[in-house]
């Protein structure tokens, strides 16, 4: 019998087009009066979509548990149609306050939208295999920045996710990072229209 160690079978992560919008179910950001950790999330009653899309025009709520903060959010109504928001960036998508989980890395920002958006970028980045099984037009993994991808930045990407799943735990704001705040970089370019005929 053979006494050598057996090599473990490489990580591997299975891309199946997972889009960044099927994280914006709930997203945590730095509140607008307080300064500590608040939750933008679809308005109470509503079904849950048919299709994950719909997330982007899908009416928000934001609250804080700190201070009592509230604000809502309704699509931009263009014609006979709602625009949609756009993910990406530093910013939530519907009231672009910065996220809260935010952390310097690599010399760039490393952010996420709640822990779900974490443990799904560290499953990517933590995986010595990488198979795609989907188109990359609009998947997320596909489109992350060179930096995250490079397997010789991999234990910095890690270890800043690792930060990031800390600050999902805090809340005031003394525990805010000092990379959380506003850089304008969420996307500009028009949203998706939806055609109104649903519950919006």
């Amino acid at each position: 019998m053979s006494t050598e160690p057996a090599h473990p079978e490489p990580v591997r992560h299975h891309d199946h087009g997972t889009w960044l919008v099927q994280f914006t179910g709930r997203i945590l950001v730095v509140c607008p009066r307080c300064g500590g950790r608040a939750h933008v999330v679809p308005r109470p009653g509503l079904a849950a979509p048919k299709y994950f899309s719909a997330l982007l025009f899908q009416p928000r709520r934001l609250t804080c548990a700190g201070c009592g903060a509230v604000a809502n959010w309704t699509a931009e109504e263009r014609g006979a149609g709602l625009v949609g928001a756009v993910p990406g960036g530093t910013e939530d998508p519907f009231f672009r306050r910065p996220l809260w989980l935010q952390t310097r890395c690599a010399g760039r920002i490393l952010w996420a939208y709640d822990e779900k958006h974490v443990d799904a970028l560290a499953a990517y980045v933590g995986a010595r295999l990488r198979e795609r099984h989907a188109s990359p037009t609009m998947a997320m993994f596909a489109r992350l920045p060179a930096w995250m991808k490079s397997a010789e930045r991999r234990d910095e990407v890690l270890a800043g996710l690792v930060t990031l799943h800390a600050l999902a735990r805090l809340s005031t704001p003394a525990d805010r990072s000092d990379a959380a705040h506003e850089r304008g970089d969420r996307p500009r370019h028009h949203g998706s229209m939806l055609f109104r005929g649903g519950p919006y």
